[in-house]
């Protein structure tokens, strides 16, 4: 059975866990501050979100992803399609965006991708179900196993902020890559989504800002 992160009950079981696991992690979780729970609910709206969520501030996917929810209302799969690009392109999307959102949309509409299914699946065949529409890349797939499916195993590696948080719990100057990082965050298992969690409130008190991109 996949253990799911569903309560901040398991946000804590699974601190527990990691002060255990890693001993380095200690520090971090005694100074990270609050360590939220950052569920959403599965489906269209959430997958949205983490789209317009790459690559870019949390200041500015917030923004971006506030004018979506008023032009496309409500922001679900065949209403994007309906809209074409006029609303993706005021809303502010990147013409990549544009793009994998409506290919997001056309696959749901079309039966291709379940977004409720997925969160019923072990983890590697949902990621491998997200990842083969145009445009989803592993980052977009494992966040939303991660927070709209709340899969306690999953951890983003391309996360820029998860690379910098990390780098800076092993005193390193140089930033962890993404293969680094997956290495050391094996260690982690079974709790690789709060260890996830952890570091985005480490990096939230490191640079005084928001990272991780669900609210």
């Amino acid at each position: 059975m996949t253990r799911r992160i569903d309560t901040m009950d398991d946000v804590a079981d699974g601190l527990t866990a990691l002060s255990a696991i890693d001993p380095r992690l200690r520090s971090v979780i005694a100074g990270a501050g609050d360590v939220p729970l950052r569920r959403t609910a599965p489906g269209f709206a959430s997958l949205a979100s983490i789209i317009v969520s790459q690559q870019v501030s949390r200041t500015s996917a917030d923004a971006i992803f506030g004018r979506l929810v008023k032009l496309v209302d409500p922001l679900e799969a065949a209403n994007v399609i309906a809209g074409g690009n006029a609303p993706l392109v005021e809303a502010g999307l990147s013409r990549p965006k544009q793009v994998t959102l409506l290919a997001a949309a056309e696959a749901v509409e079309i039966g291709a991708l379940d977004l409720y299914g997925l969160c019923e699946m072990a983890p590697h065949a949902a990621l491998g179900k997200l990842t083969a529409v145009h445009g989803i890349g592993e980052w977009t797939a494992e966040v939303y196993l991660l927070f709209a499916a709340g899969h306690a195993d999953i951890f983003p590696a391309k996360d820029l902020a998860l690379q910098v948080a990390a780098s800076d719990l092993l005193g390193r100057p140089d930033r962890l890559d993404d293969r680094a990082l997956r290495a050391l965050s094996e260690s982690w298992a079974p709790w690789r989504g709060v260890a996830a969690r952890l570091l985005w409130a480490h990096y939230r008190m490191m640079k005084g800002r928001e990272a991780a991109p669900v609210a």
